[in-house]
Formats: structure tokens, C-alpha cells, sequence
């Protein structure tokens, strides 16, 4: 999936990361542009995809995060 994502127009990057004290234990490390790009991003064939998949490989927490001006 990575090179699917990382191809996205308004995706800015797309990484694995594994737990140091949990080499079972991955995260996906998403960035898009805004909302909309997300948006398009769960509506891809590929994420559809893993979405089938990834409830019978692994348990799944999805967060959403936005931006903070902590000037």
C-alpha cells in the first residue's frame, strides 16, 4: 500500500514505524494536505482494500489529529 499512498496528490508523507519495546507492535504514520485529501484517501480502491484485510491481521486504532498554532 505505501506506494499507492505515498502517490496520492496531497499526501505529504507515508511511513512505518515499529515499537522499540513492541517489535509486534506497528503505526502508520499518515500526512495529507487537509481534509479533503483525507477524505480521497479513504475513498482509494487501495484503502478499501486494506480495510478488508487489516481486521483479520491486526488490531486497528485510527486517529485523526489537526494542527495546533502554539505560537
Amino acid at each position: 500500500m505505501a506506494p499507492q499512498c505515498r502517490a496520492e496528490p496531497d499526501n505529504l508523507r507515508w511511513d512505518v514505524w515499529r515499537d522499540s519495546l513492541d517489535d509486534h507492535r506497528y503505526v502508520l504514520d499518515e500526512l495529507y494536505q487537509d481534509v479533503t485529501a483525507v477524505e480521497a484517501h479513504r475513498a482509494s480502491q487501495h484503502y478499501q482494500a486494506y480495510l478488508a484485510k487489516v481486521p483479520k491481521l491486526a488490531e486497528r486504532t485510527a486517529v485523526i489529529a489537526e494542527v495546533i498554532d502554539v505560537r
